[in-house]
């Protein structure tokens, strides 16, 4: 069985990720890929502290829960779809701090992406590249990038146009290969 986490990437109030995301899982779930099994990991479920910040002792056993929790949960899988929105041509800051706590959990898996914003969320994707290389990460090729102004009504109810699914076919097709790859690189 090959597990793969499909990441909503985002906290912020009023987030697009979540209905992204949604859709990304609906779609996966419903090709029925052979021993492939998702799995939704909301990044607002575990409320980690700034890396490095000093916790204030009222939270801290909240804060240790809450990181073994992500730790725990990433570690769990053998692939990764992450599903990001573009902040200033970068992720966002809650994805960035969430991934400097993981390294170990990550090595040797793979990753494909799913974004949104002006540009489909492209440059988040490219410093995701730069983040997960560092974790030792190989991400695809092909990735998923819808349009705040053409894949939403308004820029915040999520209709997608049909030509994204060739894209989203062809990133698991992907990312399920490497991911079973790389699983008998961690054997």
């Amino acid at each position: 069985m090959v597990k793969i986490g499909i990441i909503i990437g985002s906290v912020r109030e009023g987030r697009n990720a979540e209905a992204v995301a949604n859709w990304m899982y609906d779609f996966a779930v419903g090709r029925q890929d052979a021993d492939v099994e998702y799995e939704l990991v909301d990044l607002a479920d575990y409320p980690l502290p700034l890396l490095g910040a000093k916790v204030p002792e009222a939270i801290q056993e909240e804060s240790e829960k809450a990181i073994k929790g992500w730790l725990e949960k990433m570690a769990s899988f053998d692939g990764y779809i992450f599903v990001t929105p573009e902040y200033n041509h970068a992720v966002g800051g809650a994805l960035k701090n969430a991934l400097d706590y993981l390294n170990p959990e990550l090595n040797n898996k793979a990753a494909g992406f799913v974004g949104y914003g002006s540009l489909g969320g492209t440059r988040a994707h490219e410093n995701l590249r730069l983040i997960l290389g560092e974790l030792q990460v190989a991400d695809v090729r092909t990735a998923v990038t819808f349009s705040l102004m053409s894949d939403f009504e308004n820029m915040s109810v999520f209709k997608p146009a049909d030509y994204h699914e060739a894209n989203a076919n062809q990133m698991l097709d992907q990312v399920i290969a490497w991911s079973r790859a790389l699983k008998t690189v961690r054997a």
